[in-house]
């Protein structure tokens, strides 16, 4: 039996509800790690910034960046080396934010 579309629209604001959630307890989590790791405290553009991100995201994606949790455990760049990278676009000029 077919759903009326008053059902189906209670379906879709309820889904709704349940991704910004979803997308809330993302950010929450991948921001505490980002100011774990101190990228709070680096003037980078925002661009920039989420180059480096999407960057990261294309490793893990990719496969080869499986992560144990644990600082600098040898393959692939170490967290120094990304910190190191992102701190580098401050030198790319434009407007900075804090």
């Amino acid at each position: 039996m077919k759903k009326p579309s008053s059902k189906i629209r209670e379906e879709i604001a309820r889904l709704q509800d349940q991704l910004k959630a979803a997308e809330t307890r993302e950010a929450e989590r991948i921001g505490r790690l980002a100011l774990k790791a101190g990228l709070g405290e680096i003037e980078i553009e925002e661009a920039a910034l989420l180059s480096a991100f999407e960057d990261l995201a294309g490793r893990f994606r990719a496969g080869g960046g499986k992560s144990t949790g644990k600082k600098n455990t040898g393959g692939g760049r170490s967290a120094g080396d990304a910190t190191a990278a992102l701190a580098s676009g401050t030198d790319a000029g434009g407007n900075r934010e804090a």
